[in-house]
């Protein structure tokens, strides 16, 4: 009788390096989903690595090197200023032909980290699940984080003998954990990210700053107040400081030409509204709401009202 392929493990052996909200939410659902044998998990924080070890979250090493080493797969979930780093502990103890992959917003500059620390032993495809909340640590992840979600991979050109396959496993990886997998190159990832998630978060963090700044309007009144905008961007403006310190320091590029062009759109808006030109703010709003139509139709949020709703796990996706 011939066993279900689909119930088989993808990976004998998973590495995952960081135990924060991603590394805590890929151990569990890692073998949940039985697309794993057996996780080893490390966390250069110790405090962190004995909460991981208190939440069973997998075989919990003190060092990345013996986290690695027999590893089939290695994901380096840690904030993307990092990943050089972790890297260039992973790759000399990787077995060959092992894959090392990461889960970095950022793909351009970090997949040449991870390149320039790895040989032709190992297989480097570098991936984002696009997921996450604004909870860090890891009693914060679930198994159930990247499911329906999107995962980006950023497969690297010229690689050596096997990489096409390396890939689709990986691919097939993800998708066992809930993913839908879409392909594309770094740059292009970079700038989408930049648009969808960089950006927005930004202006979040700078929105909250700005109300607390605000001298003609106390702290106690913009908390008292707040109405569901705010509290949307004060949601966002809670995720991890570091990991978003790191992003945009090392998406410089895209992030500021995105910034460029929104600085120019909203130009407009102010001049639209200095001088009473109602048929332009109306016709931007409307296209406007268009986009959100699009993206409950998409399936990426739901058509709800927002004041006290619970949202839905992974609904700030990075």
């Amino acid at each position: 009788m011939t066993e279900n392929k689909e119930n088989q493990p993808i990976y004998s052996r998973l590495a995952v390096i960081g135990a924060g909200l991603i590394g805590s939410s890929l151990a569990r659902a890692a073998r949940e989903t039985g697309a794993v044998s057996y996780v080893s998990i490390c966390d250069l924080d110790p405090d962190v690595r004995a909460e991981a070890a208190r939440l069973d979250l997998g075989d919990v090493r003190e060092t990345v090197e013996a986290a690695c080493r027999d590893a089939d797969l290695v994901v380096l979930a840690v904030p993307v200023g990092a990943i050089g780093a972790a890297a260039r502990a992973c790759a000399p103890v990787m077995k060959s032909g092992a894959v090392l992959s990461d889960v970095g917003s950022v793909k351009g500059e970090m997949a040449q980290e991870m390149m320039q620390a790895a040989d032709t032993r190992i297989h480097v495809i570098p991936g984002h699940p696009i997921a996450g909340t604004e909870k860090s640590g890891p009693a914060a992840g679930f198994a159930t984080l990247f499911k329906g979600r999107w995962c980006i991979l950023t497969p690297l050109e010229e690689q050596g003998e096997g990489y096409d396959a390396e890939v689709a496993r990986l691919k097939s990886f993800w998708e066992r954990l809930g993913s839908t997998v879409e392909l594309m190159d770094t740059k292009r990832h970079d700038l989408v990210l930049s648009i969808t998630s960089h950006l927005p978060h930004l202006i979040a963090y700078n929105i909250v700053a700005t109300a607390e700044d605000m001298e003609q309007v106390t702290q106690g009144e913009v908390v008292k107040f707040s109405a569901g905008g705010f509290r949307d961007f004060t949601r966002i403006a809670a995720s991890d400081p570091t990991m978003w310190r790191d992003i945009f320091m090392h998406n410089k590029e895209a992030v500021l030409e995105t910034l460029g062009r929104f600085s120019e759109d909203l130009a407009v808006l102010q001049r639209a509204i200095r001088w009473s030109d109602g048929d332009a703010l109306h016709d931007l709003f409307t296209r406007a709401r268009s986009i959100r139509r699009s993206v409950i139709e998409a399936g990426q949020d739901v058509d709800v009202p927002d004041f006290g709703r619970v949202t839905k796990p992974g609904d700030d996706q990075d």
